[in-house]
């Protein structure tokens, strides 16, 4: 039996709207930023708005990727999806998931095969702009430093 790749399991994924998504784990559409149909921010205000008690928090922030490239996200996705299928509510918030491949790093920043998130080549392509905006003001920097010296 062949294995799919990566981009074949992402690209045969449904994609619901995220603001369905949103409404399910509670956060009213007025408190997030889309990106298209699929992917949004959340504004911080919800978290000093919000009626719901606090949850528990479990944070991936760092880990050795194996050989076949499985790191921070295909572990939080896969620590998120047993929490699910144990009952629990569980929810995943990546910031900023492509900074691996900007710098050269192994592997894409959606995770691997089944634990991965879509869409894939969103992500791998620099998500919502946020680190194109912090490349061009490092530029210009850097012009204006050079111009001044010159």
């Amino acid at each position: 039996m062949r294995v799919p790749s990566d981009i074949e399991i992402a690209q045969s994924c449904a994609m619901r709207p995220i603001t369905e998504i949103a409404a399910a784990a509670g956060v009213d559409p007025q408190y997030l930023e889309l990106y298209g149909s699929c992917k949004a921010k959340v504004d911080p205000r919800l978290l000093r708005e919000s009626r719901r008690g606090d949850g528990k928090l479990i944070l991936v922030t760092a880990i050795n990727p194996t050989p076949a490239g499985e790191g921070k996200t295909t572990t939080t996705v896969g620590l998120a999806d047993a929490l699910r299928r144990l009952g629990k509510d569980a929810l995943v918030a990546l910031r900023e998931p492509s900074l691996g491949p900007v710098f050269g790093v192994k592997g894409g920043a959606a995770g691997g095969g089944y634990a991965q998130v879509v869409p894939m080549e969103d992500i791998n392509l620099h998500f919502t702009g946020d680190f194109h905006a912090i490349g061009a003001a490092n530029n210009l920097l850097a012009a204006m430093l050079d111009n001044h010296i010159q």
